[in-house]
């Protein structure tokens, strides 16, 4: 598994949490868990919304940032031209 994953997740209240990971699912669990960022501990996990897979870290960690600093709705339109992997 030499992949990385820029994932977005569903939090409550309709909020968007994006990070980045090997494994989406393992990683997702641990954020529903409460082991996940601090974030995730504030306002739970419902789903994964998005997953986009790069080839080595440092590029996902820049689309990370990419995503990050889009607005909602910029990144509404991101979530409904994408059909998750997981």
């Amino acid at each position: 598994m030499n992949s990385w994953y820029v994932y977005i997740l569903l939090c409550e209240g309709d909020k968007l949490y994006t990070g980045i990971a090997r494994d989406v699912t393992a990683r997702f669990t641990l954020h529903q868990a409460g082991k996940g960022a601090k974030y995730t501990m504030r306002n739970k996990p419902v789903k994964i919304v998005y997953t986009e897979e790069h080839d080595s870290m440092s590029s996902a960690r820049l689309r990370e940032v990419t995503i990050k600093k889009m607005s909602r709705a910029q990144k509404d339109v991101l979530l409904e031209q994408n059909i998750p992997l997981c």
